[in-house]
């Protein structure tokens, strides 16, 4: 009696193949970490003072000062001269701009200041300091 082999090529495949799902959530994964480090990586480097008071605003435009005195809108640097050209061209767009003012604390107080006169000056009566958070520690 001959034997015959059926094909199998015919029928439905009803198992679930799940490696190229685990590869390409891999491959999400990498690509995750690697741009994660990217973003950080283009931060301004800021050591913010400590405050318990803080709230959380909305806001119009970021100015960062430095240790070293730099100054940063919108994570881009930038001059005093183009700081004031950029907030005078945000009023014309928005009618309610807000700045928050984000300084190192080994910033002189003085350059801070000098800095809130300069948007006060430009009509900006809306504008906070920005901080961190205070620790929590677990003791008490």
């Amino acid at each position: 009696m001959a034997q015959t082999f059926k094909d199998d090529d015919d029928e439905i495949i009803s198992d679930i193949n799940i490696t190229p799902f685990v590869d390409v959530t891999l491959v999400l994964l990498i690509i995750f970490m690697v741009t994660a480090t990217y973003i950080v990586a283009q931060s301004i480097p800021l050591d913010l003072p400590e405050a318990a008071t803080g709230e959380d605003i909305v806001t119009t435009l970021a100015v960062s000062i430095t240790k070293d005195g730099d100054l940063y809108l919108d994570g881009s640097k930038t001059s005093e001269p183009l700081l004031k050209t950029s907030i005078t061209d945000a009023q014309k767009t928005n009618e309610d701009v807000r700045v928050v003012i984000a300084a190192d604390k080994q910033v002189s107080h003085g350059k801070v200041v000098h800095i809130i006169d300069v948007v006060r000056q430009l009509g900006i009566s809306k504008f906070a300091i920005n901080i961190d958070a205070p620790q929590k520690d677990e003791k008490q």
